[in-house]
């Protein structure tokens, strides 16, 4: 396999030989190292519960709107779809798509901004998830000891946040920079269906050079990606069309991520996460045997993190709503 990647692969791609973990393992005779961190990450818990975390709105309704499983599904077909064209390692972006987001909290972009000013005014400490995602593979996955990933795939997944130092490789590049485009184009898609935005509310300068609809605007985003890389020998996006993309991010901070929607939720999102972290900080028996042992607001923040909307929403309920009132 090694002998085909340097047939396959542009020189510019990161090979999977020879794999580079803390803890050396024999090669596999079917897959390759980032192949193998793939499968780890796939038959997580964690990687099971981003069905029930939200992507931008709190346990919706409806069916079709995106959960965190389904972002970084999206997040990693196309990074695939970038990296094939570009002749880089699919494994590698493959394994990085799919981790990238194991650490997020319930609740979305709220909840981990409440867990974070939780633990900053109680220890003064600070939470991040593409931090926390590496962690889950680090310590909190396999039982306690990890999931031995690769350093590239490690890298990866705590370097895909735009606050984290850059990826060393190309392909961290392409997911860092994919997860902008899908998180931005199937979010505008969700608050359409949510009622929050209508279609001709989209900025016409943008929407004109992406595209009226979310699979043009990806169509646009990624061709612009691969043919500004493929020109420059590192992933970078067009000016003209970089330049909508962010306009177009600006419009939805503005619409939807802090708009009266997001307002609406965020004060309950906040005071929910609020009284489960105080609860558990008083109550450290509570958290769960299979958080290892450690600082009391690591393991307040290991287990909350942990936490699927509906299972906080549960654990918020049982020790806010008296007995007397419980169904």
């Amino acid at each position: 396999m090694a002998a085909r990647e340097e047939f396959d692969l542009s020189a510019l791609a990161t090979r999977s030989y020879p794999p580079a973990r803390a803890l050396a393992e024999p090669d596999c005779g079917l897959r390759t190292p980032f192949q193998r961190d793939r499968d780890r990450i796939v038959h997580s818990k964690a990687f099971r519960r981003l069905k029930h975390k939200t992507q931008v709105f709190v346990l919706p309704a409806g069916d079709h709107y995106r959960t965190r499983l389904t972002h970084t599904l999206e997040v990693t077909q196309v990074s695939r779809t970038v990296a094939r064209a570009l002749a880089l390692n699919e494994d590698l972006v493959e394994a990085i798509g799919l981790g990238h987001d194991l650490g997020h909290p319930p609740f979305g972009h709220i909840g981990e901004e409440a867990l974070d000013n939780c633990l900053a005014d109680r220890f003064g400490q600070k939470f991040w998830h593409n931090e926390q995602s590496l962690r889950v593979v680090d310590v909190l996955e396999g039982d306690g000891p990890g999931l031995n990933l690769t350093e590239q795939v490690r890298d990866g997944i705590v370097g895909h946040s735009g606050r984290a130092q850059p990826p060393r490789t190309l392909e961290g590049w392409i997911v860092r920079l994919v997860d902008r485009i899908a998180y931005l184009n199937h979010d505008i898609d969700d608050a359409v269906r949510a009622g929050v935005l209508a279609q001709r509310d989209l900025p016409a300068g943008p929407i004109a050079i992406l595209g009226q609809s979310g699979s043009r605007r990806i169509d646009t985003l990624v061709h612009d990606l691969v043919e500004h890389s493929q020109l420059a020998g590192r992933i970078v996006q067009g000016e003209e069309v970089g330049a909508a993309m962010g306009e177009l991010r600006a419009f939805m901070f503005e619409r939807v991520y802090l708009g009266p929607a997001a307002t609406q939720e965020r004060n309950r999102i906040v005071g929910a996460i609020r009284a489960l972290f105080d609860h558990h900080c008083a109550h450290p028996e509570l958290i769960p045997g299979s958080i290892p042992e450690g600082p009391l607001w690591r393991r307040v923040a290991d287990h909350i993190a942990g936490m699927t909307d509906r299972f906080a929403v549960a654990q918020f309920e049982a020790i806010t709503v008296p007995t007397a009132f419980s169904p």
